[in-house]
């Protein structure tokens, strides 16, 4: 087992103390200083990779700040972390893992070993499996059990197997096969299954069952119903082999369901939940978008796997993201981070990233087993613009909260109509920029606005934001933007010697869920023993269901 010994707590690293230091002497500088100190600042403060332009300059950091970050990353050894996770090491200590889910878009001419074994050509036959279904599917050649064509495609999962499929169809929509019907269920709230099949054919629907280990609560109660329907359609129980399959790896299980083992797809423990939208559980985006453009999303991800590798810290985007989190995070105190993409498609990429950022970070003790005595991970949220603008954006213009930003933009447009495009860019651009510059109360005067009136019209400005362009929308350039925000997960977990990679946190609620159940679904159990709450909530569902 990998194993990692800290001598020093972060708090006394040099490096750390030294941002403290710098902090107090820099903390109420205005960004209206900083660039006016440094016309070139907006063009210096950027990096551009693999397709991607990163522009930071509107964040609260000179150049000293960016070289005392990147200092404390040396010192926490996060290169040395990063070429272990690509090597192979078993960084997932809790759990004795590798983390490998850079191995799902290797190349094929790659070599990654776990515990001696080269991993790339399972990966790779994993692959040539979906796509040999997903062209199956979309040509019609698998037909239902009554000989119908599948226009229907229904992913069963939760969690990493929900919410990385439903986001990237979502995203990719512009490149899906429209004579099919993608749909997504995870919540165990009967409603999302009716909702999803009320106007479906059971003889034209096929469902993705997604789970690992086949036993997963949720997904397996949404599974069963599925499979109740469909046969009350279908009426014969062999239906099951031609309207399911499965990812998993559990064939024993796959199999007692009535899935052919043959239709089983499967993944490896090196890949965790969250990140494991490029592996099997992305079959559904695979059969919406087909193989070709499924490979330009997988190159995507090795594109930024390789820059977050190999370039240096100073110049590397998702380490730089990563500590200006640390920087927000644990100097300015800021407890969340907005993301706000300004394309429709990407609705649901700040939800996605809810799960990799929080369930990843989202920790209390260090490797060791040590309370932290410093925060962690922020809470993630956003909405696509321009709908935020109209919503929440008052708060983080005027309101009490620092909150640092994240704006993705494209400059070319899937669907051009008129001058759409120009106007939802100009609203990014001008969000940013009111965001830092904000209007001081002398503009306000300038402008004649009573003296009572000034105080409610004037911004303060000094909002951090990074803004990350890309020429377009394509699988390959999502790819690099959910590749980007992994690399930046793990670089702050580096730094706060967390294991980003495990999920405890998941498993208490699941297990007393489990008690429960059969004290709501049968009125002759005992009287339940839990807290005086729980006992009277479960007292009042038993007598009004």
């Amino acid at each position: 087992m990998t194993t990692i010994k800290h001598t020093t707590t972060l708090t006394q690293r040099p490096a750390w103390q030294a941002l403290e230091h710098h902090y107090r002497e820099h903390k109420d500088i205005h960004l209206r200083k900083l660039f006016a100190d440094d016309p070139r600042r907006g063009e210096r403060l950027t990096v551009e990779a693999a397709g991607l332009y990163f522009d930071y300059s509107k964040n609260r950091i000179t150049e000293e700040t960016v070289r005392l970050l990147v200092r404390l990353a040396e010192e926490c050894g996060l290169p040395e972390r990063i070429e272990a996770m690509f090597r192979g090491d078993k960084i997932n200590l809790t759990e004795n893992r590798s983390v490998l889910h850079v191995a799902l878009r290797a190349p094929r001419n790659r070599q990654i070993l776990v515990d001696g074994v080269d991993v790339v050509p399972q990966v790779h036959g994993v692959l040539d499996r979906m796509a040999l279904f997903s062209d199956q599917i979309r040509t019609g050649q698998w037909t239902g059990y009554t000989g119908k064509r599948i226009r229907n495609v229904i992913n069963i999962g939760i969690g990493g197997s929900d919410l990385g499929p439903a986001m990237a169809y979502e995203a990719l929509r512009h490149y899906s096969e429209r004579d099919l019907t993608f749909r997504f269920i995870a919540n165990v709230d009967g409603t999302d299954f009716e909702e999803a099949t009320r106007d479906l054919d059971a003889e034209e629907t096929l469902f993705i069952v997604s789970s690992k280990t086949f036993t997963t609560l949720e997904t397996m109660t949404n599974a069963h119903i599925a499979r109740v329907w469909c046969l009350r359609k279908l009426g014969h129980e062999a239906a099951v082999a031609r309207h399911f399959v499965a990812v998993s790896t559990n064939a024993e299980e796959v199999s007692k369901f009535g899935i052919d083992t043959a239709n089983m797809f499967g993944f490896w423990d090196w890949v965790g939940g969250r990140y494991s939208m490029d592996s099997a559980i992305g079959l559904s985006t695979m059969i919406a978008i087909g193989p070709e453009n499924f490979r330009a999303l997988l190159a995507g991800f090795h594109a930024i796997d390789e820059h977050f590798r190999t370039a240096p810290l100073e110049k590397n985007l998702p380490v730089l993201m990563g500590l200006l989190t640390i920087w927000y995070n644990n100097f300015f105190g800021a407890q969340t981070v907005a993301v706000l993409p300004y394309d429709q498609y990407l609705k649901r990429f700040p939800a996605y990233l809810q799960q990799l950022t929080m369930e990843s970070n989202g920790k209390r003790v260090t490797f060791e087993g040590v309370h932290v005595d410093y925060q962690t991970s922020p809470i993630y949220w956003g909405e696509p613009g321009t709908n935020g603008q109209h919503s929440f954006y008052q708060l983080i213009h005027q309101g009490t909260k620092l909150i640092p930003c994240d704006f993705i933009g494209f400059c070319r447009s899937l669907n051009p109509l008129g001058n759409h495009h120009d106007i939802l860019m100009a609203n990014l651009f001008a969000q940013s920029e009111a965001l830092a510059f904000g209007k001081p109360a002398s503009d306000v005067q300038a402008e004649g606005s009573p003296d009572w009136l000034v105080p409610h019209r004037t911004f303060g400005g000094n909002r951090p934001s990074s803004t990350i362009l890309a020429e377009r929308l394509t699988p390959e350039t999502l790819g690099k933007l959910v590749a980007l925000y992994e690399h930046s997960v793990f670089t702050q977990g580096v730094i706060w010697n967390i294991d980003s990679f495990d999920q405890w946190g998941v498993e208490l609620g699941k297990v007393l869920a489990k008690q429960i159940i059969p004290e709501l679904e049968s009125a002759s159990e005992p009287q339940p023993r839990h807290d005086s709450s729980t006992n009277a909530l479960i007292r009042r569902y038993r007598m009004l269901r």
